[in-house]
């Protein structure tokens, strides 16, 4: 009897050590449900990947291009310009250099579920940040 009231003390200590853990698992961006940490660790992995192609075009041809444009002249693997329902654009600042890849969704959140869909984007210095 002994065995069995230690071996229950030790599994509750474990669901214990468990809740606490997950229950202060950080979010990448405040507000934003834990459920949403890929889908945003992916859009900032594509917006560097299309500032870096950018960097690129622009190094050889000195002027900026479309998503769509890097996508079809095979500077980028994506296959399309979105995820998840976040869409990519590039905003070019004359002929600076200067650029800024931005991912926005476009649809409104469910009222109450938790989620926010941030505005991210990522420029020449391939800093990725949130946007307003």
């Amino acid at each position: 009897m002994g065995k069995l009231v230690g071996l229950l003390v030790v599994l509750a200590v474990g669901l214990g050590i468990f809740y606490f853990t997950t229950k202060k698992m950080p979010t990448t961006d405040s507000g934003t449900a834990p459920t949403q940490a890929i889908s945003l660790t992916g859009v900032r992995r594509d917006l560097l990947s299309i500032a870096q192609a950018e960097r690129s075009n622009i190094a050889l041809n000195t002027h900026c291009v479309s998503v769509e444009d890097l996508i079809s002249a095979g500077s980028l693997t994506l296959s399309k310009p979105e995820r998840d329902g976040y869409f990519y654009s590039v905003e070019c600042n004359g002929d600076s250099g200067e650029f800024k890849v931005v991912a926005r969704h476009p649809g409104a959140p469910p009222e109450g579920s938790g989620i926010r869909y941030p505005t991210l984007a990522a420029d020449q210095t391939m800093q990725v940040g949130e946007i307003q």
